[in-house]
């Protein structure tokens, strides 16, 4: 029974964060009617902020435990499962393909996250080892490119509005502003409190298993902390607001890196980037690729079906399953 504990920490830990994540999307959506930022701001900035809570808990968490590598395999694996969960959302929605509709408006944000993507990874195979008070030079720059990415999302915005893009509107039944805000951060918070426990747990499976903490931290904690992700942005579908899903999980990716970023405040041993293993990068590479391709997929107009599979989709989702390989049998992390 000891030995199952961990796993079944694991599982209820994760279910409740399902349940979490709807609720996000659901009170995010309320929020981005009732302010009339929109799907993509909020989508991007919001949404993707809350469900990437999981995240960063789980490096505060793994730097407590002295498991660094453990955070580092859950961001940078997280990158690459939420562009797999961008392809399922496609596939189960394919009467109307995410990536042949809205998603054209979330490009910038995925040039955003592709960016980020690059710019850890540069500073990951450095090793420059340049620091800033306590703060590595690399964590710094990611900071200050996700902010100035940021903006000019609000400026696109912003110029959506002056050139009259239609804005949905509530009707009388439509949850209040301020519910929907006491909700979000209700849900928010209860993935919080569900992250410790469930690195734990994971850092005790990892040691069972023999697979190694970074390992670990790509192939569960970067699928179950995702999980967020994939039910906020089906929540999102389900409630028809197509563009606040799509920003969720691309902008997801772009707060993973900002993440990687603030964390080294918290980090002690030096700079973050230039403590974990440069093997990482791999990670990261594949990561990019996968945005890279769902990126290609808004962009083209032409439809690439077989029976109800959107190959786009398939495509990114195989070469998730490939990288995953061969992470594996090249012993990242184990």
């Amino acid at each position: 029974m000891q030995a199952l504990m961990p796993w079944i920490i694991f599982v209820v830990t994760g279910a409740i964060m399902v349940v979490a994540a709807n609720k996000l999307a659901e009170y995010g959506d309320v929020i981005a009617v009732r302010t009339g930022l929109g799907g993509m701001l909020v989508g991007t900035i919001l949404l993707a902020g809350s469900t990437s809570l999981p995240e960063i808990m789980t490096s505060v968490t793994s730097f407590r435990l002295g498991a660094p590598e453990l955070a580092a395999g859950n961001f940078f694996g997280s990158n690459m499962v939420n562009m797999a969960l961008l392809a399922i959302v496609d596939m189960i929605n394919y009467q109307v393909p995410v990536l042949r509709t809205q998603a054209i408006n979330q490009t910038l944000t995925a040039a955003l996250a592709a960016l980020l993507i690059v710019v850890a990874t540069l500073f990951l195979l450095a090793d420059l080892n340049i620091m800033v008070g306590w703060i590595g030079l690399g964590s710094l720059v990611l900071i200050l490119f996700y902010f100035a990415g940021l903006w000019l999302l609000r400026r696109e915005s912003a110029a959506d509005r002056m050139m009259g893009v239609p804005q949905p509107k509530p009707g009388p039944e439509f949850p209040s502003l301020r519910r929907g805000l006491i909700g979000f951060a209700i849900a928010a918070g209860v993935i919080l409190l569900v992250v410790p426990p469930m690195v734990q747990a994971t850092n005790d499976i990892a040691e069972m298993t023999g697979l190694g903490q970074s390992f670990a931290g790509i192939a569960l904690l970067g699928i179950v902390t995702s999980l967020p992700e994939l039910l906020s942005a089906l929540a999102a579908i389900r409630i028809g607001a197509t563009e606040l899903a799509v920003g969720n999980l691309f902008g997801s990716n772009a707060f993973n890196m900002f993440a990687v970023g603030l964390v080294d405040f918290l980090y002690v041993g030096g700079s973050f980037l230039d403590s974990i293993s440069n093997e990482f990068a791999l990670v990261n590479i594949i990561g990019l690729l996968m945005v890279l391709m769902a990126m290609l997929a808004n962009l083209s107009r032409i439809e690439r079906r077989v029976l109800f599979l959107e190959l786009d989709a398939l495509a990114i989702l195989i070469v998730y399953l490939l990288g995953m390989y061969l992470i594996y049998m090249r012993g990242i992390g184990i």
